[in-house]
């Protein structure tokens, strides 16, 4: 059972509770007007205490469609946290207000935090640099949908895979999964960090190689995961210029790719993706903005303890 559950670590659910979220995410997505009122007279809190585009919206979108309201901030400026209210307090409050939140924080571990004192369900919605569990959904929901598994593959991450928190979680879940292997993408200043290759890709025994060209590994690829590659996270400015090209996808870089390979990115893009992609019929990265919407309405449901 997930009702009244907390989801702040990607790795909180086992794969069959995973699963069970999928499933029905994907019956909302078949039959959406079924659900249009299983949440009416349930209110969602979104408690952002950073900006955000995708994931805020689409956590009141979600909720709306399936018959519920919202409320919340956007910012921590709009909130009692600028005259110093703990997150423990904000929680407490918001929990005689609403029957779920989703929240997003700069400092990582607040949702946690925040977990420990609601009497509602807390779904982290990001936490600087540390997990971003809708954004795995999300992806999990992409592949599954496009590809119709979540085993069997070989899977190229490409950018900054040193600090993308969204490469971090997406490699721990789908490792859990069989046959998986990894061809890593990055420069090498901005590799996977040691701890992802020692205790999830070592441990398990899966497969994967770094390679700092994206060329040519193209054709083995059954999903292409891009993220952008930060200038701020170089030394000198000399190794960005001398870089940065090798890991911008464009149509040249896709002609030796597989014709059903799919592209993702966690979004949003700078530079990294050409826009002359988007047209692609392989480019899938708008098509997971809307699986994040629907998943979430899953999320939703099944935390809430609803069901037609």
């Amino acid at each position: 059972m997930l009702k009244g559950r907390h989801l702040i670590d990607p790795m909180d659910f086992s794969p069959e509770e995973i699963d069970e979220i999928l499933q029905l995410s994907d019956e909302i997505i078949k039959n959406p007007r079924l659900y249009a009122d299983v949440c009416k007279g349930y209110i969602l809190a979104t408690l952002f205490f950073e900006p955000s585009t995708r994931t805020r919206l689409s956590f009141e979108a979600a909720m709306l469609r399936l018959g519920g309201s919202v409320t919340g901030f956007s910012s921590a400026d709009a909130s009692s946290a600028v005259k110093g209210e703990s997150v423990a307090d904000t929680v407490k409050t918001i929990s005689n207000y609403a029957d779920i939140c989703a929240m997003r924080h700069p400092k990582e571990g607040a949702p946690k935090i925040a977990a420990m004192y609601s009497d509602i369900p807390v779904i982290n919605g990001g936490d600087g640099g540390h997990h971003h569990p809708t954004q795995t959904l999300t992806d999990l929901l992409t592949i599954r949908s496009l590809k119709g598994r979540l085993s069997n593959f070989t899977v190229g991450f490409c950018g900054d895979l040193k600090f993308g928190r969204t490469v971090h979680s997406l490699i721990k879940a789908l490792s859990r999964y069989e046959n998986i292997k990894f061809v890593l993408v990055s420069p090498e200043e901005l590799r996977v960090p040691d701890y992802i290759k020692d205790e999830v890709l070592t441990k398990k025994r899966i497969d994967f190689v770094e390679v700092d060209k994206l060329e040519e590994i193209m054709p083995a690829l059954d999903i292409l995961y891009m993220t952008r590659v930060q200038k701020e996270r170089f030394f000198n400015e000399e190794d960005y210029i001398r870089l940065k090209d090798s890991f911008i996808l464009d149509l040249n870089k896709l002609e030796n790719a597989k014709d059903d390979m799919i592209i993702m990115h966690p979004l949003p893009r700078v530079n990294e993706i050409s826009m002359e992609v988007d047209s692609d019929r392989r480019a899938a990265y708008f098509k997971q903005t809307k699986y994040g919407m629907y998943v979430r309405m899953g999320l939703i449901m099944k935390l809430l303890g609803v069901e037609i």
